[in-house]
This record gives C-alpha cells, sequence and structure tokens, in this order.
C-alpha cells in the first residue's frame, strides 16, 4: 500500500471512529450536543429557548440525551436536562424560555407555595408562631453577624468620643419641607452618606412627627428622581425621612470599591439601625411610637431586615421585594444565609415577624412580586390573624405594572403612611418637589 493510499485510509477510519463515538449507543450513553437537544425540544413543544449569556453550550455533550425529554411536560424536561449542568429555567411568556446558570436566591413560583406550605405546618396560634419569631431573630443575627459588626462601629461606641458626632450640611429650605444630608463614620474610614428630609414648620413648633427609614435600591442611586419625590411628598405630609448610599454606591464607592460582596449585606443593615439610633438622640422632633422602614426592591429587603432587627419599627412598608421563592439577587441581600435561619425561611415569612403592627406590601405583574395576592399576602395575613390583626396588612397590587417605584406604587406609600401615621393628604403633590442634582445630596468631608 502506498502512502496515499495509507493516508487516505486512515482518514476514512478517522472519520468512520468519529462518527460512531457519537452515534447513541450504551457504549455513548446516549449522547448527543446540548445545543442540538435542546433545538428539538423547542420544536417539539412550540417554544423558544433562549441561553443566557454566562451559559455555554458550545461543544457541551449530554448523556442519555433523549431518555431526559418527556413528551407530557416541557418543564419536567428541562428540569432533567439543565440541572445535569447546574442550569435552570426560567419562563419569559408562554412561548419564550431562558435558561441560566443555577442562581441560589431565585427559585420557581411553584417553590414558593411549597415553602409556604411546609411553614404553615410549623404553627397553628399565637404562642405557636411567637416561639417560631424568636428563633429566626436570633439565628437571623448570628447569620447576620451584625452583634460583632455593631461592637466594631465607631458611631454609637460609648469607648469612642466621635460616637454621636456627625458631619451635617446646611439646612436647605424648599417648598414645605426641608434637606440636609448627614453623614457618620460608621467604622474607620467608612461612613454612612445619607440625606434627612423633614417637614417645614410654619405653625405648631414642638409637634413630633413619625420617623420613616429608608433603605435604598438599585436604581441605580438614592439621588434619582422617584426617591426624592417620595421622600419629600413624605416630609411634606409630616414625616421625617432618611436615606442613605447602598454600600459602594454614590459617596460610598470611593471608600469601599466593589458593591457584590458579603459585607454590603452587614453594613447597609447597621447603616439603617446607627441612622435610626442617631436620630432618636439627636433629634428632639421624633415620635418614638411612630417610626417605619420603607424601600423598594433591595431597599425593600432590607427593609425587612431593619424590621426584623430592630423592634423600635413600628410600620413597614416593602415595596416591590416580598416572595417566597426569590431572596434578593445581590449579595447586599443576601450575601449572609440569613434565609437558612430556623431551618428554612423566605422573605414572606421574615416579613411577618412584624405582626401585628402595620404592613404595607405593594407588588406588581411584571416582576417576581406576582404572586402576592395568591401566595404570600394569604400566608402573612393567617399570622396577622393569630393577632386579630388582619386589617393591620395590606397588599396594593398592580398587575398592569413592573418593576420600579413608580408613581401609583408611591401612591400606595402616601395613603399608607397617611392612615397610619395621621400624615396630612392634602400636602401629596409631587409637582411641589424640588429634584436636586446629586452633588446637592452629597457631603464634603473635612
Amino acid at each position: 500500500m502506498n502512502r496515499i493510499h495509507t493516508g487516505l485510509f486512515f482518514i476514512f477510519f478517522s472519520f468512520i471512529f468519529s462518527v460512531s463515538a457519537k452515534a447513541q449507543t450504551f457504549e455513548t450513553q446516549y449522547a448527543r450536543p446540548v445545543h442540538d437537544v435542546m433545538q428539538d425540544v423547542g420544536k417539539r413543544f412550540g417554544v423558544k429557548l433562549k441561553f443566557d449569556k454566562n451559559v455555554d453550550t458550545v461543544g457541551v455533550m449530554l448523556t442519555y440525551a433523549d431518555f431526559r425529554i418527556r413528551p407530557y411536560s416541557l418543564e419536567q424536561t428541562l428540569d432533567n436536562i439543565c440541572k445535569h449542568y447546574d442550569w435552570n429555567w426560567w419562563k419569559q411568556h408562554d412561548t419564550l424560555y431562558k435558561i441560566k446558570l443555577y442562581e441560589y436566591p431565585r427559585r420557581h413560583d411553584d417553590e414558593g407555595r411549597q415553602m409556604l406550605d411546609w411553614l404553615s405546618t410549623k404553627y397553628s396560634n399565637k404562642e405557636q408562631w411567637e416561639q417560631r419569631r424568636a428563633i429566626l431573630i436570633k439565628e437571623v443575627r448570628e447569620r447576620l453577624q451584625i452583634d460583632r459588626f455593631l461592637d466594631s462601629c465607631v458611631v454609637g461606641n460609648a469607648s469612642q468620643r466621635s460616637s454621636n458626632s456627625a458631619i451635617l450640611s446646611k439646612v436647605r429650605k424648599h417648598d414645605g419641607y426641608t434637606t440636609q444630608n448627614i453623614c457618620l463614620e460608621l467604622t474607620p474610614g467608612q461612613h454612612v452618606f445619607g440625606t434627612i428630609y423633614s417637614p417645614l414648620l410654619r405653625r405648631g413648633r414642638g409637634r413630633l412627627h413619625p420617623l420613616i427609614i429608608c433603605p435604598d435600591g438599585h436604581w441605580p442611586s438614592r439621588y434619582r428622581d422617584d426617591e426624592q419625590q417620595r421622600l419629600a411628598t413624605l416630609a411634606r405630609m409630616g414625616a421625617v425621612c432618611v436615606d442613605f448610599d447602598l454600600y459602594g454606591y454614590g459617596q460610598s464607592a470611593a471608600e469601599v470599591g466593589n458593591h457584590n460582596t458579603a459585607r454590603a449585606h452587614i453594613f447597609q443593615a447597621a447603616c439603617g439601625l446607627k441612622l435610626l439610633d442617631w436620630m432618636l438622640k439627636n433629634r428632639k422632633d421624633i415620635d418614638t411610637t411612630r417610626i417605619a422602614a420603607n424601600g423598594g426592591s433591595g431597599g425593600g429587603t432590607h427593609t425587612v431586615l431593619l424590621t426584623l432587627l430592630d423592634p423600635r419599627i413600628t410600620a413597614s412598608a416593602p415595596v416591590v421585594h416580598v416572595a417566597s421563592h426569590f431572596d434578593g439577587g445581590c449579595p447586599c441581600e443576601s450575601g449572609m444565609p440569613v434565609q437558612l435561619a430556623g431551618g428554612g425561611t423566605c422573605e414572606a415569612e421574615l416579613t411577618a415577624i412584624i405582626a401585628p403592627k402595620p404592613l404595607l406590601l405593594v407588588s406588581d405583574g411584571g416582576d417576581w412580586t406576582h404572586t402576592n395576592p395568591e401566595l404570600e399576602y394569604p400566608f402573612i395575613q393567617r399570622i396577622f390573624g393569630f393577632y386579630d390583626a388582619e386589617q393591620n396588612v395590606r397588599n396594593i397590587h398592580l398587575p398592569d405594572e413592573r418593576h420600579d417605584f413608580g408613581t401609583n406604587k408611591r401612591q400606595a406609600v402616601y395613603d399608607f403612611f397617611a392612615d397610619i401615621f395621621g400624615l396630612d393628604r392634602s400636602m401629596i403633590d409631587e409637582s411641589k418637589v424640588t429634584i436636586l442634582p446629586a452633588e446637592s445630596l452629597q457631603t464634603i468631608l473635612p
């Protein structure tokens, strides 16, 4: 056999071998390229399967490929395929499914239902619930490591001379309210930066006002228009409001850099607690019987957390946040494993810890809170029922809206605080709010 014939023989043999190696047999574990399998699944069930940019299917083989397909169920089929690679699927709408990497804080709606059903077996009366609540509070504090962190803080530490010091800007007067920036050194060299929105007193000096601590979300900063509109309007209505930068956002970015760290979870919780401490110690116009937390999205996560950590909170209003199947997708919300408290919990149960004090849930049809009317709200109502206080929890659901802190969501917040704190509804007029540039809401450090 000459060299040409020999070369052709080896090329032919290699081709035959490569084909047989990929054939669906017991020896090859009935393998097929996963991309091809997914295309077949899409055609079979009449849907489009979209891969997230972080999911790489190039050259990836799926063993026992066709045996994973369930002709009677698309979602079981996707389960069988995705779990082999630590992927997950998410239904975008009836004909579109997205394939993403596994996310530990996010589950499917039905898993949220199963979680709430399981939790409901743990208590059937007030006494059993309060035993469970005590365990949750204790273990959340431990898993968050908040007490150790608070002990390391500068502000509020009796051994530090600067325990009550704050850098305050001049008070700016607006139509019916004032703004004043505040900065506290939380840990050595790292600060909490915020702004205080207060009612502009024209008469009745000495009047006490409710205080609302307002953790921020990721939209992308507290300087945005809708946050200024909300806090200023609440101040015009008669409440004192305080917001603050997320860890690594706004002015905090220059001090700590990366937001995506578990420390953000602890630091942001401490910001709310320390600002509350400072306000109660240094402001003489605060009614200590009317203290609330209010925030949206990631700010809703910290509204729930602040309410759990501090019994001085008498009302809570988490907006577009509470779900039984989603804990928050950012390390500042789930960087520390607080959802493992009590053998396993979820945001709906942690939110219910405020019972029987007033609670507002604002949800919409365009994000993970779309299940509130049928899942989370009834679950929380049941716990309020242990205190005969079902009337103290309300759900404003906006089925045609998406994930934001838009006009209708802000209106729900105004109505809630007008009802429970007696705020002045006649002062609800967002056109009276002066939108300040970011630099006007920042503190100049010495």
